[in-house]
């Protein structure tokens, strides 16, 4: 917590001594404060933590939007790939099709070159990870549900 001085002031007897002149309670002497000089910002030539800053956010962004878009895409693509397969095993490959997919994104991504400081060098693997994995089984489920909506026979009748 800070600490406050103590008024170094005497106590007011009457009501109209309460109010002093404010030139008395200024020190008569202000130290000055060393000015410094602006450093000119022009936009063509920003720091160079910056320029890295922004190759790196811009890399980054372009490996979620990759994600996701896979994402979708493998998702869809899953309904067609393994309408062969039936029951259980049908899911487990499309998983394992999934997790194949991820790790040819972390191949591409580590091709990518970014220059990640060492505390965000697990970017390049949690970067969408959420996004891939819930995009992915959406838009599977939705194909397959799509594909297969006029061959069911149990369920209600639109």
């Amino acid at each position: 917590m800070a600490k406050f001085k103590k008024k170094k002031s005497e106590p007011t007897v009457g009501p109209n001594e309460s109010k002093k002149d404010p030139a008395e309670d200024t020190p008569a002497e202000i130290p000055e404060t060393e000015k410094s000089e602006p450093v000119p910002n022009t936009p063509e030539d920003p720091p160079a933590g910056v320029a890295e800053k922004s190759e790196k956010d811009r890399k980054l962004n372009k490996l979620f939007w990759m994600r996701v878009a896979l994402a979708v895409i493998a998702g869809t693509a899953a309904t067609f790939i393994f309408e062969d397969i039936e029951g259980e095993d049908r899911r487990w490959a499309s998983i394992g099709f999934m997790i194949m997919i991820f790790f040819g994104t972390v191949i591409v991504a580590k091709g990518m070159k970014m220059q990640l400081p060492s505390s965000d060098r697990k970017k390049v693997v949690t970067q969408a990870i959420g996004s891939y994995v819930f995009l992915y089984l959406f838009s599977w489920i939705v194909s397959y549900t799509l594909t297969h909506l006029g061959s069911t026979s149990t369920g209600i009748n639109i």
